[in-house]
Parts: structure tokens; sequence; C-alpha cells
């Protein structure tokens, strides 16, 4: 595959899995908007984040089977078509019940791109190569925290908050004409994959019955818990708590979220020299450290509004090593199955995500406590998950994950 190709296939790819980044940010700044034009409060304009998650996570279920079945693109094109709807109806929303619904609509047709993403990244990459790639689509992935939170911001400013979603059905418009016209459709249809219940029960049962699958998909997916607990309180935190401004907080979110980028490309050179399993290990202690000094400076208030920055600058940093690394190991072992490893993979990851942000919207106190509390407990659990997963490749229990990695080392 030559350069240019890979580019734009990684960009494009890249754009997909960044709709649904791109829709949970753009209107986080918007939430005191929200809340006062549909006459409620920040707490409840926060059901709509976790909505979302909770469409994500069930969504990518329905997806998976679908995209192995029927190839990539035509699932996908299903997927982008329910999005437009879906964010041309929350401009239109009169109350909260509303757009909450409409978001969990939306995230229906948003999750497609993501499992088709990673799913085309499995198909037309060598599985040596899955956890660079998956370190450049988190390039093009992280760009959304950066401009998202700050577009959302002066869209609302200027705009009001309506606007935000009628650019988010026209942004995925245009992904939609690339996809038509860009994206090779890298998986022909399976007439002989039925879409029986049972038949779809046994293959996710067959997919979560691999331990490489398990391990690192729990890894990644509660350590991914805190990322969207921080995402879920930080406008209050932030903007009530903080008294920062609308644009204020879009740049904070911004300058987090750079944090993010960065360290996930200097994990593509990381792996050059070490193996994916020791650069999550320790990118989850300091994400547990990082957590635990969030907590412990939330509840003697000790923390300002520039050292909680600063450590959740170095909490969500230490995502960027972690969601590539645990990604590739997870996917490696399918190949036929890939659309459903890819969807199960990403519906455990959103089910913890909603779960978490959930539990920040149910202990909201008025404080940072919640927020904080929450991501320092899914940081030191994905780490205990690691390491109970790490006695069995001691024992030598997962070879495959070993030979991935060597091999993995010399193509980079």
């Amino acid at each position: 595959m030559s350069p240019s190709k890979k580019f734009k296939l990684v960009l494009l790819l890249g754009m997909l899995t960044a709709v649904g980044p791109f829709s949970i940010d753009m209107y986080l700044p918007s939430f005191p908007g929200i809340a006062a034009s549909l006459h409620t409060s920040v707490a409840r304009i926060t059901l709509s984040l976790s909505s979302f998650f909770v469409g994500i996570a069930f969504g990518q279920m329905f997806y998976g089977p679908l995209l192995d079945k029927f190839g990539r693109k035509k699932p996908l094109y299903l997927g982008l078509m329910v999005y437009i709807i879906a964010s041309l109806g929350c401009a239109l929303a009169i109350n909260s019940d509303q757009l909450i619904w409409l978001r969990l609509l939306q995230a229906l047709g948003s999750c497609s791109g993501l499992v088709a993403a990673r799913a085309m990244v499995r198909d037309l990459f060598p599985v040596e190569d899955n956890a660079k790639v998956f370190s450049s689509l988190m390039l093009v992935v992280g760009v959304s925290p950066i401009i998202a939170p700050t577009l959302g911001g002066y869209f609302t400013a200027a705009f009001g908050w309506h606007s935000i979603f009628i650019f988010l059905a026209f942004m995925c418009l245009c992904i939609l004409t690339g996809v038509h016209y860009l994206l090779p459709d890298s998986y022909k249809p399976d007439p002989a994959f039925s879409l029986r219940p049972l038949y779809i029960l046994n293959g996710y049962k067959n997919v979560i019955k691999e331990p490489q699958f398990y391990i690192y998909c729990l890894t990644g997916s509660i350590a991914a818990a805190g990322l969207y607990a921080y995402i879920a309180g930080s406008p209050a935190v932030f903007m009530e708590l903080f008294n920062v401004s609308e644009k204020q907080y879009g740049w904070i979110f911004a300058f987090v979220a750079a944090g993010l980028i960065t360290s996930s490309q200097i994990n593509s050179f990381l792996l050059r020299k070490y193996k994916s399993q020791q650069v999550i290990k320790i990118a989850l202690i300091f994400q547990s450290l990082a957590g635990l000094c969030l907590f412990a400076g939330s509840l003697w208030g000790l923390l300002n509004v520039f050292g909680t920055i600063a450590l959740c600058l170095i909490f969500l940093s230490c995502q960027g090593f972690i969601f590539p690394n645990t990604t590739a190991l997870s996917l490696s072992p399918f190949t036929k199955t890939a659309g459903c490893a890819s969807a199960l993979l990403g519906s455990i990851q959103m089910a913890i995500g909603a779960f978490s942000s959930a539990m920040v919207s149910y202990f909201n106190n008025g404080s940072a406590l919640p927020m904080t509390g929450v991501m320092a407990l899914c940081a030191i659990i994905s780490l205990i998950v690691l390491l109970t997963g790490n006695i069995g490749l001691n024992n030598n229990s997962f070879p495959a994950i070993k030979n991935l990695e060597s091999d993995e080392r010399q193509a980079i």
C-alpha cells in the first residue's frame, strides 16, 4: 500500500471514528445554555450524555453482525443516515426528555463508524501494524476534543446551542460522501453468515471466550471509563465550581486533549523498543497515581483550577498509551469475525463508560469529588485487571500475544 493511499485511508477511518467523540465534545460547553433554554438543570442535561453512551454501547452490538454479513459499507450508510436525521432532531428538541431520546438515536447512528473503522483496520492492514495504525487514528480522533469544545463554545455564543447539532449533521453528510467515493469495501459480503439471534449470540460467545480478548478489552475499557467520567463531570467542575466561561472551558478541554494526542504518537516510537504489555502497565501505574492525587486533592480542598487541569492532563495523556495497545491486542486473534469482535469491544467499552458517567451524575454534589473519585477508581481497577491477566501471560498461557508483539516491534 502506497503512503498516500494509507494516509487517505487512515484519515477517513479516523474521521469515522471521530463522529462519536465529536458529538460528545462539541456540545459540552453548551450545557448551561441548553439547561436554561429547556428550563432544567445542568445535571439533567448531563443525562443526554449518558444516553449517548448507552446508545453507542448497544448499537455496536447491532452493527457488528451486519458488517460481517453485508460487508462494511452498506451498514455504514445506514448508520450515518440515522445520525444525520437524529442530529437535526436534536436541534429541534423543545424539552430535556426529547433531547435525551434523540441523543440516544444519534448515538445509534454514530456507532456504525466506530465499529466499521476498527474492523477495517483489521481488514486492510497487517495484524502486526494494527497498534501503530490505531495510534495514527488517535491523531485524527484526538483533534475532536481539541477543536470540538472550542467550536462548540463559539457556536453557542454566536448562534445558540441549536447550531451545534446542525453543524454535526452537515459534518456527517460530508463524511458520508467521502465514504461513498473514497473508502473501499474491505470485506466481501458473507451469505453464509446468519443473522439468527442464536447464531449471533454464539459468535459473540466465541469472541469473549478468547483470553487475549477479554483481558485487554476489560483493561482498556475500564481505563477509558475514567475518560468518560472526566467528560461527564468536567463541565460542572470547571464552569460551575471554578467559574470559567464557556470559551475558557473549550480551551481547557482542548489543552488536556492535546496531551492524549501527543502520548498516542509517542506510543508508536515506544513500540520499537518495548512490548505493548509493558507500555500499558507503566501507563496505568501513572494514571492510577494521577487519579489518586486528583481525588485526594479534591477531598482535602488542595486543588485550584490549575492543579486540577495539570492532573487531568497527566491522567488523560496515559490513555494515549493504553487505548492503541489494548485495542490492537484485543482484535488481533480475529479475521472473519472482526466485525463482531470490534462491536463487542466497543460495546463493552461504552457500557462501562456510560455507567461511569452516570455515576458522576448520580453522585453530583456540587464538588469535584464525584468526577475525581470515579476517575481514580477506574484507573486502579484497570491496573488490577491487567496485573491479574499477566499472571497467565507469565505462565505462557497466551503465547500468541508475545509472538504478536515481537513481530510488531520488527515491523515498526
